[in-house]
């Protein structure tokens, strides 16, 4: 007779135990979020200085590390070298040529036009030993190179001497400026790199992690800086589509907090389909078989109470 009593208060418990899941069923359960962001040197170099810690919230602006760049400095050097030495290039195309080497090259033609016209007599006297049989063709013909040679350098040094006394051309003076424009151009390239060595935080910044110390190597876009932009708590939670149609886009909704029961008020977001392989393939307590899945994002509306909150913390939307 007890046995018979048991078994009716042990099914009522156990209906009673699934009414109260089904009871839950209205709520759902999901993640605190905030936008991630990350800073990051733009060159290699090896830390001197880490000037922030973790926890910390900085600015736009701040200095957050400090590099030592050896390779940077030593491309400084040799770029400024190229500058002065493509500006005198320069300079010296649009002055053309000195009066120290106007000499030198009036010397020159002198001394080659008096070759030129000791190979003439030299030729003249040739060729008459030679109409007169007195000079081999061998000889005559090495007299007769001699002049063509002394002809070819003097025709040579007319033309330098020439092209002196108008200027220099405009071409070759296009073409020195360009060159000095040129290292110019690598020079500021090259500190533009230097001034890299100070790792800048380029927006508001919640620092989560510090990934190196100081002393260490940082490669060129390797994330030095991970945290969280302030003010950007958001909620995020997964609807089976069976439960979906009683939250709409742009509606209030209240949450709370499930690690210290904090009450929160929020607005939908949005409302968006999660990939299909999100999708529910095999049967759940509190999910339909063949249920897509939506993702619902939720601002809160008192953004200072909700960054408070820990990040992947859990709560519930009701």
């Amino acid at each position: 007779m007890k046995k018979n009593i048991y078994i009716p208060l042990f099914s009522l418990f156990i209906l009673g135990s699934c009414g109260s899941d089904k009871g839950n069923m209205s709520e759902f359960e999901g993640k605190t979020k905030k936008d991630v962001i990350s800073f990051a040197p733009k060159v290699t170099g090896r830390i001197v200085k880490i000037l922030v810690s973790e926890g910390q919230t900085v600015k736009k602006g701040d200095t957050l590390a400090l590099l030592d760049i050896p390779e940077v400095t030593a491309k400084i050097a040799q770029a400024k070298g190229a500058v002065s030495a493509a500006q005198a290039q320069e300079q010296m195309a649009k002055n053309g040529a000195t009066a120290d080497q106007m000499k030198q090259l009036q010397a020159k033609y002198k001394g080659l036009k008096e070759q030129y016209d000791f190979a003439q007599k030299s030729f003249r006297r040739a060729s008459n030993m030679y109409r007169d049989s007195l000079m081999s063709p061998q000889a005559y013909d090495e007299v007769y190179a001699k002049l063509q040679g002394a002809k070819a350098q003097f025709d040579a040094v007319n033309a330098e001497l020439d092209d002196v006394k108008r200027g220099t051309r405009y071409e070759k003076i296009e073409m020195a400026a360009g060159q000095a424009s040129q290292a110019q151009g690598a020079l500021q390239e090259a500190n533009v790199a230097y001034s890299e060595r100070y790792v800048i935080a380029t927006n508001d910044m919640e620092i989560e992690t510090i990934s190196l110390n100081p002393g260490e190597l940082a490669t060129a876009g390797f994330a030095l800086f991970n945290g969280y932009i302030p003010s950007s708590t958001y909620f995020r939670f997964t609807i089976p589509e069976s439960k979906i149609a009683k939250y709409k886009k742009g509606e209030e909704v209240k949450m709370q907090v499930v690690y210290n029961k904090e009450e929160l008020e929020g607005t939908i977001v949005y409302i968006k389909q999660l990939t299909r392989y999100a999708d529910i393939t095999t049967a759940y307590p509190d999910y339909q078989l063949q249920d897509a899945i939506y993702e619902i994002k939720v601002k809160p509306k008192d953004m200072k109470k909700a960054q408070n909150i820990l990040v992947n913390a859990n709560i519930i939307l009701k």
